[in-house]
């Protein structure tokens, strides 16, 4: 990795995507060889899904921030990107909210089938645990470091993050959620894997308590911040521009910020939380510069 800091998002973007992609897809070839036939094909499909891949970029920051400088982080982004996929995985099933694009390209249930897209996003959880324990050992972290990241990961990953998250979203499709209810669902479905992506960040680096606390806060206000702002991309934005489904949310009739405030109250909203989200690192003398320009980008990107 680069020495010198990005000089932009679209830098540290580019960096993730680089290094993650890279990664994912050795990964990819590595269980094509161990898992034989479509499960094997499927998994490398999904990670090899291409992505913006602001999660991993979060994580270089976050690691960055907290005083890390070892290029063997981007082990532990992957990790991050493999959790998503999976979850990307189950969200585009007929049974969630069934899509047929992801990216640009066909989704796995429409490239293979729904029960092999099943199985090989379950499948995907195991392959971020064993993603995050190679990343372990090439940053030379003691056992108990990676024992944190993983229960940070898995949890945010689970039924008190994103899988809870999307169960609420599921059960809240053609209601009307009031503001409390609607942030419960952003913040398990979106919300949480954000904010373990910098909380990753700083554990990798051994950060202290209040730098990692303000990471924690930090990545709490910019993954509400990236729903929302998601909310108004799928209400403005075209399905080229996006790469999926443009106007789903309608089509669900879900409950969405957009639905709840109109267009440019949540727009203004995701920018007011992008602020304060910079003010938790600035308080406690968190380097801002990756970590600002990230948050700036995650609501006012467009796709």
């Amino acid at each position: 990795m680069a020495e010198a800091p990005p000089a932009t998002a679209g830098d540290l973007l580019s960096e993730a995507r680089e290094h993650t992609d890279h990664l994912l897809d050795r990964w990819a070839e590595r269980l094509t060889e161990e898992l034989a036939g479509r499960d094997g094909e499927a998994l490398a499909y999904a990670l090899r899904t291409p992505g913006k891949r602001v999660r991993a970029a979060l994580v270089l920051a976050a690691y960055r921030s907290a005083g890390g400088a070892s290029p063997a982080i981007a082990g532990v982004a992957a990790a991050v990107e493999t959790v998503h996929t999976y979850s990307l995985v189950h969200d585009d099933l007929p049974c969630m909210d069934d899509d047929d694009l992801r990216r640009g390209r066909l989704t796995t249930h429409r490239r293979f089938d729904v029960a092999t897209a099943t199985r090989a996003g379950f499948l995907l959880v195991p392959v971020a645990a064993r993603v995050l324990a190679e990343a372990a050992r090439e940053l030379e972290l003691p056992a108990a470091i990676l024992g944190r990241m993983a229960a940070e990961l898995f949890q945010a990953g689970g039924i008190e993050g994103m899988v809870g998250g999307q169960w609420l979203d599921l059960a809240a499709e053609h209601q009307a959620l009031a503001l409390p209810e609607l942030i419960a669902v952003h913040r398990g479905k979106t919300g949480a894997l954000i904010q373990a992506a910098c909380v990753l960040g700083g554990i990798a680096a051994e950060a202290t308590a209040v730098e990692e606390a303000a990471l924690t806060a930090y990545g709490e206000d910019v993954g509400l911040a990236f729903q929302i702002a998601d909310d108004v991309l799928d209400a403005t934005g075209t399905s080229e521009e996006l790469g999926k489904t443009a106007g789903r949310d309608a089509q669900l009739a879900k409950s969405t910020y957009v639905r709840l405030l109109g267009i440019e109250p949540a727009r203004a909203e995701a920018e007011r939380l992008a602020r304060s989200a910079v003010e938790h690192l600035r308080t406690a003398g968190v380097p801002t510069g990756a970590l600002g320009m990230l948050a700036g980008y995650i609501v006012s990107r467009n796709n």
